[in-house]
């Protein structure tokens, strides 16, 4: 129990500290946000500070933070400390930094900025990236909320597919209308119950709490904690990319400039992109708890590999029938609202590569149709598929982490244009990419039954040129960031408009 408080005071005073470093070295200022200075009854829609926290949190919370901790758990009680720390030093400042540079830039989203920094080759890469990254979130996030929908409705199979059909038509709608429309409305009210589960779960806990697990804090226990896992997973890389939500996410970079677009001061940064980073570091703080009570209580529990599965069993053993099938109905709601944005931002990635104005109706559905048709195939067959779930988690999981890797290289190369402190997002840039290169140069099926085919290299072989290759790549955005600042002609930041210019 020590371990878990432990972490989540280091959450605390990540915002508190760490936060309000990463504010001053930004300086966000009184320039007109795009919301203000560009408005465009779509996407750059003026909303409300506390609105806008709202939908920060649910944009990157969903299912991530539960589902992903779940199956890290089974690293123990290590997970308590390293998911705080690499939120506080990773993901916040993945997500502050990405939002932020974003506003700057009229709302830009990632693949645009990235195009701006580094060349549209290295943008058209990255988009490629983020791409097959949303397309397997938003398949990911159909079928994880409709099997809920089918374990509290046990009448068939068609459940299942009737609930698949309904959750993606719902996803379509919801990114074809105006963002104020569905998702701004709608986003309040999960957002409430998100917050009352979780503190209903944390309560429930308490009876249990002897059966959370601590560290040992000696030099064998430490070491004991590198080689928990039950199937023998190295803890690195392996923790960081089962962890994809919590510790530090790339599926976040595609969505803190749908935020960037709505907010009306860049004052409110930190609490929206920071501080609703570390507020989903809280969320998986508890769920890991609740996990470990699970871990303890029922140890066959340990041998599953499906997260949706131990989650549903956790809240059956913590909680009471009510609230656990309460629960099921508000993860339900969670993954909808990771799906339903990782959709709009599909669209809207495609749309700004491909110079596609989205403002006409036709045209945001002449973008959206070939997407639909895409993820459709894969809905078919990953319910045809009995490892299809599987599959598309950890090709999710590994391009997520790359998705962030690059982002925090993209900020890297921003801050040192503009000669600013980059060692900021440069060091979990370096660390989060060597662990996605180490990760895909050591994995094989041999090593990981269902695992993205990587070259199977032995692990010290993967460390030693993961290390390498990242420090290079690391390096690179921190050069080209500097010769860009050194251009007259460029500018990290577009000009600003302030209220007396308007």
């Amino acid at each position: 129990m020590i371990t878990f408080l432990t972490g989540i005071a280091i959450l605390i005073l990540g915002y508190c500290i760490w936060g309000k470093v990463a504010e001053k070295i930004f300086a966000p200022d009184d320039r007109l946000t795009p919301a203000l200075a560009n408005p465009d009854s779509v996407e750059r829609v003026p909303l409300s500070k506390k609105r806008n926290m709202l939908l920060q949190l649910l944009n990157i919370a969903g299912m991530g933070p539960i589902v992903g901790v779940a199956l890290g758990m089974k690293f123990g009680a290590i997970v308590f400390l390293l998911l705080p720390i690499g939120n506080v030093i990773g993901g916040a400042i993945h997500d502050y930094y990405i939002g932020m540079i974003s506003a700057r830039n009229n709302g830009a989203d990632v693949p645009t900025l990235m195009e701006k920094f580094f060349g549209r080759r290295i943008s058209g890469l990255f988009l490629v990236l983020a791409t097959v990254c949303l397309v397997l979130v938003v398949t990911t996030f159909t079928n994880i909320p409709a099997q809920f929908i089918q374990t509290l409705i046990p009448l068939g199979s068609w459940v299942l597919t009737a609930a698949v059909i309904a959750i993606f038509l719902y996803y379509i709608l919801s990114t074809l209308y105006p963002i104020d429309k569905i998702i701004g409305r709608m986003y309040p009210f999960i957002g409430g119950l998100l917050i009352l589960i979780t503190a209903a779960v944390c309560i429930a806990c308490i009876p249990y709490a002897d059966l959370i697990p601590d560290i040992t804090m000696t030099p064998e226990g430490i070491a004991a904690a590198f080689t928990a896992h039950p199937e023998g997973q190295p803890l690195i890389p392996m923790l960081f990319i089962t962890i994809a939500c919590g510790i530090l996410s790339g599926f976040h970079a595609t969505q803190s400039p749908i935020v960037s677009r709505t907010m009306q001061s860049e004052k409110d940064g930190r609490k929206i992109f920071y501080g609703m980073m570390i507020a989903e570091g809280i969320i998986a703080m508890i769920w890991a708890a609740v996990t470990s009570i699970l871990f303890a209580l029922e140890p066959e529990m340990l041998a599953s590999s499906n997260g949706n599965q131990i989650i549903s069993t956790a809240v059956g053993v913590v909680l009471p029938a009510a609230l656990a099938s309460l629960s099921l109905i508000v993860f339900i709601f969670l993954a909808v609202t990771s799906g339903d944005t990782a959709l709009r931002v599909l669209r809207t990635s495609v749309a700004d590569f491909l110079k596609i104005d989205q403002t006409p109706a036709k045209l945001r559905v002449l973008v959206l149709l070939p997407l639909v048709l895409l993820i459709s195939g894969l809905l078919i067959w990953s319910n045809l598929s009995p490892t299809g779930y599987a599959v598309l988690w950890n090709y999710f999981a590994w391009f997520n982490q790359l998705i962030a890797s690059c982002a925090l290289l993209l900020a890297t190369a921003y801050l040192a244009s503009r000669a600013k402190p980059y060692l900021i997002t440069a060091v979990p840039g370096t660390l989060i990419l060597f662990m996605c290169i180490s990760y895909i140069l050591w994995v094989s099926p041999a090593h990981l039954a269902g695992a993205p085919l990587g070259l199977g290299l032995p692990l010290e072989v993967s460390y030693v040129v993961a290390a390498v290759l990242s420090v290079i790549l690391c390096a690179a955005a921190v050069l080209t960031g500097r010769r860009l600042g050194n251009d007259p002609a460029f500018s990290a930041d577009l000009p600003a408009t302030y209220v007396d210019e308007s």
